[in-house]
């Protein structure tokens, strides 16, 4: 049978967008399609709701039940439903992929750290493959070049977007602070608001954009005395993100309790 999963958040746009791109994992057994309580799509074929052929699989609200059959669970939904999905998860034993955006306001990391001594356990703002390496190239770029160079993350997304800076800002930020030594808290000070007088040394800048359909784009900007460098990603469909979950989750459910990131698919976590 493979491995089998439950997706979580079908109805909306990450979670039809994971069904259409389950069909290129024939070693991925879906066995569980769950949408809010209050869901207009509940009793639908899950294939029929993302656009494809159907399933044979109805849209249900019982993730515990569903969790019964499955090996792992990926979550698409909506912050204020995490914990209970964590909890269920781990009731279950049933591997956790999150790539719910605006995590932090439902789930501290201390929520997550006793889930993970119990299931495997990722939380990604990001499911990109490229972001993923893009992450990696910024560590690696922030650890290399002198203080003097500044760092300011440009992002655009669609208009519905509901967090700013993006989750996958944060990340690239986060990646960049850790790999010069410097606090989250003093790095990524002015992501809460626009930036007023000089900025400090040590400061990472951050620069937004929401408008018309644009799926997302990172530029991290490496300013010197003299000389800048540019990493980016440009993202054109948004089925980079469903496959890169599939394969994460894949990837998951081999896993041991722990808690893991995005980085240890392609850099093997140590």
């Amino acid at each position: 049978m493979g491995t089998r999963a439950v997706i979580i958040g079908v109805a909306g746009r990450m979670g039809r967008a994971l069904m259409r791109a389950a069909g290129e994992f024939p070693q991925l057994t879906l066995v569980g399609a769950i949408a809010s309580p209050h869901s207009e799509a509940l009793g639908r074929d899950a294939g029929e709701l993302a656009g494809i052929a159907p399933l044979g699989l109805a849209v249900s609200a019982d993730l515990a039940g569903a969790l019964r059959e499955a090996d792992v669970a990926i979550d698409f939904s909506l912050p204020e439903a995490s914990a209970a999905h964590l909890s269920a998860c781990r009731a279950s034993g049933v591997s956790l992929l999150v790539g719910t955006t605006g995590l932090a306001q439902a789930l501290s990391d201390g929520d997550l750290l006793e889930a993970a001594q119990h299931i495997a356990l990722l939380v990604a703002s990001n499911t990109s493959l490229g972001v993923t390496v893009l992450t990696e190239l910024v560590r690696q770029a922030a650890a290399a070049l002198p203080i003097e160079f500044d760092i300011e993350i440009l992002e655009t997304h669609h208009r519905l977007k509901r967090d700013a800076p993006s989750g996958t800002a944060l990340t690239l930020a986060r990646a960049a602070a850790d790999a010069r030594g410097i606090a989250a808290g003093e790095a990524l000070a002015g992501a809460g608001s626009p930036r007023s007088g000089p900025r400090g040394p040590r400061e990472i800048g951050f620069a937004v954009a929401r408008g018309g359909d644009v799926v997302g784009e990172h530029d991290v900007r490496f300013l010197g005395p003299g000389e800048q460098i540019v990493l980016g990603h440009r993202a054109t469909d948004r089925a980079i993100f469903a496959r890169g979950a599939l394969t994460a989750a894949l990837w998951l459910a081999q896993q041991p309790a722990g808690r893991y990131e995005m980085r240890d698919i392609l850099f093997e976590k140590q």
